[in-house]
């Protein structure tokens, strides 16, 4: 049982979080804008408005005195189940004690965030605060408290909370489910937070709710007045028909969405809800994927790894798109590639692309700090985009040579199930092309975009070799024209026999993290089968397959069955401080296991088990965070797309090859 709410409540656990999406529009469910994490106590933890990359109105999980939140906890001692919906992303916070039981339905549609509350046995005395702390807790705000107009069915009140760049407001509707029960009756008083840090008032209401008696939060930015005159939709009048009717629509959106679906295979419940987790990450005015909704979260607690994903990578492209096509949503797939396509049309004059983008497709990406809020658990943001901003002229696209590796493979897959490639698109491809062959021996920062010098990074040599050789794929493939073919075939032979070469440690017997450092291993290498760069039984593959999988005290990369990306004690990386295992990693290394275990009935096994050990460190509701501590907690941002996506794909390899191994394909 958790004891009742005081102003003393500390920091919830990160993996203690349900992800909860924002769908923005007038007429029609699904045009995904930003999303909040709503904790198990029924805190809103975390909310960017109006986008994902907007400044935070609630940021409790980072600051738990002054970061903002949006609460409705018991005020007696409580047990706490959470859930979503059957397939659905609608998020459901049940609270039960001996004489009653409460639920919490956290649901959107229009520019509103809904929290239904349902005494559904018993009665409940319960708590409500609504403290935005806008501007990521740095702005001052007015709050005053108003009779709503828009309300038709009682005279009652609405909160509006106004700062010099936004004006939010709180409204609600009552009702009863019951014949013989009257709605509730509720009061919203000020409520002063100022001896915390919060720079304007909040609101709060206590009240004690029966079975059958419901209420209806609904916090939005108003309309202004010729939006509203324009728009008649944009302001409906509250009522329970009104809120009754965005809670089935809203979750036979998320029923019929996740019915299109074509997975067949195990682990089908861990991958729909990745599924439905990845859509909730698709900005849909652009087509954009953010890598995750949240943002200085720690990869250990107490570091200073804390770091912004609200912006989309070029990278994952490839691998989300891939996730997107073996599950059957071609609709999420071809809108990514657009937004792509788009930055390809935009390219820098040197004719590189970014490793990242805004959401929006912007390329400026500034690096700020708040150190005004405390930090999750002490652990002090700094939240670095990784990225300065190009308005300085210093802005770094050193490892874009190899992004194009995922403008190639998504159009790989893009060929069997998208619309055919167009001349112009592939013009752009082939000059991508040429310009990965003309800067392959340069040294970049990684995948992991290190912070100190620059190196030739094995990762980034591979892939290197995947943007030619896919260029050179779909030429022959399509017949498309190629004047430069030849240079290509070269270049790639070359890139791949100079990593064989350089990239090899003969001493230890494994792929090293780059040339100059071979001695160090670098989880990521176990990217070389899955971009099929080499065979998984390859001997030298193996050979490093096998040192990845030992222990970090025998001079391995792998603990309880989960990967580290690298071992920070004896890698420079330009950032210090420790971290958890990495969930992407973890994933790679289950289908590099799986490829391998094609030849190899042992690695099958272990890559069943070490799926398996993953899936137990999924959140109580599905979700995986960015890294997973010694003791199995949740670190770094969550939710990260990039995990869920690579769990899609090593559940469908992994199954696929389970199958064939096992007589049934």
């Amino acid at each position: 049982m958790q004891p009742p709410p005081s102003s003393d409540r500390d920091y919830i656990a990160i993996a203690d979080h349900g992800l909860q999406n924002f769908e923005l529009t007038w007429s029609r469910i699904g045009n995904l804008h930003t999303a909040a994490l709503i904790s198990i106590d029924g805190s809103v933890e975390s909310y960017c408005y109006p986008n994902f990359d907007s400044p935070s109105v609630f940021a409790r999980i980072l600051d738990k005195d002054k970061g903002g939140h949006f609460s409705i906890t018991p005020t007696v001692s409580f047990s706490t189940k959470q859930n979503y919906l059957p397939s659905s992303n609608v998020l459901q916070t049940k609270f039960l004690n001996e004489k009653g039981a409460e639920g919490i339905t956290t649901k959107p549609l229009l520019h509103w965030l809904i929290r239904r509350v349902e005494v559904i046995r018993g009665s409940m005395p319960l708590l409500m605060q609504c403290a935005p702390a806008f501007d990521y807790a740095r702005a001052s705000h007015q709050t005053s408290i108003a009779s709503d107009t828009t309300c038709v069915q009682y005279q009652q009140q609405k909160a509006i909370f106004t700062s010099d760049a936004l004006t939010l407001d709180l409204r609600y509707v009552t009702a009863s489910l019951l014949d013989n029960v009257q709605p509730p009756e509720i009061t919203l008083n000020l409520l002063d937070l100022s001896s915390k840090g919060h720079k304007g008032l909040a609101v709060s209401s206590e009240m004690t709710l029966h079975e059958g008696q419901v209420i209806t939060f609904v916090f939005r930015e108003p309309p202004t007045p010729s939006v509203a005159q324009t728009h008649l939709a944009a302001d409906p009048h509250l009522t329970k028909e009104l809120v009754n009717g965005l809670f089935f629509s809203t979750n036979k959106y998320w029923n019929d969405w996740i019915r299109n679906s074509t997975y067949g295979g195990s682990w089908k419940e861990a991958v729909h809800r990745s599924a439905l987790a990845l859509k909730l990450l698709v900005y849909e005015p652009t087509g954009a994927v953010v890598a995750s909704p949240t943002f200085s979260l720690p990869e250990y607690i107490g570091g200073t790894r804390n770091w912004d994903y609200r912006a989309t990578w070029i990278r994952d492209s490839s691998f989300v798109y891939y996730a997107l096509i073996r599950l059957g949503f071609t609709h999420e797939a071809n809108g990514f590639i657009d937004f792509i396509f788009e930055r390809l049309r935009d390219r820098n004059p040197d004719g590189s692309i970014q490793i990242m983008y805004t959401i929006h497709g912007g390329k400026e990406l500034q690096e700020i700090e708040l150190t005004h809020l405390d930090g999750h658990k002490g652990s002090k943001p700094d939240w670095k985009r990784r990225c300065r901003s190009s308005s300085t002229g210093q802005l770094d696209i050193s490892d874009s040579r190899y992004q194009s590796h995922g403008v190639q493979d998504i159009y790989g897959e893009f060929q069997k199930f998208g619309k055919p490639l167009a001349y112009d698109d592939w013009v752009l491809v082939r000059e991508l092309v040429d310009y990965v062959v003309a800067n392959r021996k340069e040294p970049d920062l990684s995948i992991w975009e290190v912070r100190n010098k620059k190196r030739n990074f094995t990762y980034s040599k591979v892939m290197m070799w995947v943007a030619i050789d896919r260029g050179l794929r779909l030429a022959d493939k399509r017949s498309l024209p190629c004047p430069k073919r030849d240079v290509w075939l070269q270049a790639r032979d070359e890139l791949y026999e100079e990593i064989m070469a350089k990239a090899w440690d003969k001493e230890h017997q494994h792929f090293g993290q780059s040339y100059e450092d071979t001695d160090l291993l670098d989880s990521a290498v176990l990217i070389m089968p899955l971009v099929f760069f080499m065979q998984a039984s390859d001997p030298r593959f193996v050979s490093t397959l096998k040192q990845i999988l030992k222990t970090p005290e025998r001079g391995g990369l792998t603990s309880n069955n989960l990967v580290y990306r690298y071992d920070v004690k004896k890698t420079d990386d330009g950032v210090g401080g420790e971290e958890g295992t990495f969930g992407l990693c973890t994933l790679w290394c289950v289908e590099a296991l799986t490829r391998a275990g094609q030849y190899d009935p042992t690695m099958l096994r272990r890559s069943v088990s070490m799926f398996e050990d993953f899936l137990l460190y999924l959140n109580h509701v599905g979700l995986c965070t960015e890294e997973i501590s010694e003791a199995g907690e949740g670190l770094g941002n969550a939710v990260q797309g990039f995990t869920h996506v690579t769990l899609i794909s090593a559940a469908y390899n992994l199954s696929r090859t389970l199958g064939y191994i096992g007589g049934r394909k």
